[in-house]
């Protein structure tokens, strides 16, 4: 049974949900949260420091949602570029959603003049691991990757991933990909990776 805090939180992080996409984050104040979550604005800071800490947190659970799917974890007895070509399809589809792309597009919008403020969320936000960091760190371990930096890895698989539909999303320059693109991007991309990485 949720806390009563708990059930004002949930009430909080719906409440932007609705008003960032109606408002935008820059038209929408703390006042404007408290009185749709029907909470005090005290209640509001208690949870969220300041907007831009609501806004990375809707981010973060939308991505948490992809990276701890079943089927992430890594298993020894599977093939590697089938769990991997699994584990980026999901990850592709978060950062295909509409939702996502929305709140990174408001995110950015709100913290292009603040790039110390930008800086310091995002080294937040790099601090959790991902699904494909713990995949990585696993298969490496196991001996089927090269020895190699999960940190640096994870990178190279993410900017191939981002180059092809998150930025171009972001930037308004395509709209997202359907299905079959998204899967042959996770299947190009698993790819590349395993062909360097992969030990022999």
């Amino acid at each position: 049974m949720s806390t009563r805090s708990a059930l004002k939180r949930q009430a909080i992080i719906d409440a932007a949900k609705q008003a960032f996409h109606e408002l935008g984050v820059q038209g929408t104040s703390m006042d404007e949260l408290s009185a749709r979550a029907q909470v005090s604005k005290r209640t509001v800071y208690n949870h969220f420091a300041s907007k831009e800490a609501l806004v990375m947190y809707l981010i973060g659970e939308l991505w948490q949602q992809a990276t701890l799917s079943p089927g992430c974890d890594y298993n020894p007895n599977n093939d590697l570029h089938a769990q991997l070509r699994t584990l980026l399809a999901l990850e592709i589809k978060t950062i295909c959603n509409p939702q996502y792309i929305e709140l990174n597009r408001m995110a950015f919008d709100y913290f292009f003049h603040q790039p110390d403020a930008l800086h310091k969320e995002m080294e937040k936000f790099k601090a959790n691991e991902t699904g494909v960091q713990r995949w990585i760190k696993a298969a490496a371990a196991d001996g089927r990757l090269k020895q190699l930096d999960p940190e640096i890895a994870s990178g190279q698989i993410h900017n191939l991933i981002k180059g092809s539909c998150f930025w171009p999303q972001l930037l308004q320059l395509s709209g997202p990909p359907n299905q079959a693109e998204q899967e042959a991007l996770a299947e190009r991309t698993a790819a590349m990776f395993l062909s360097y990485y992969q030990t022999l």
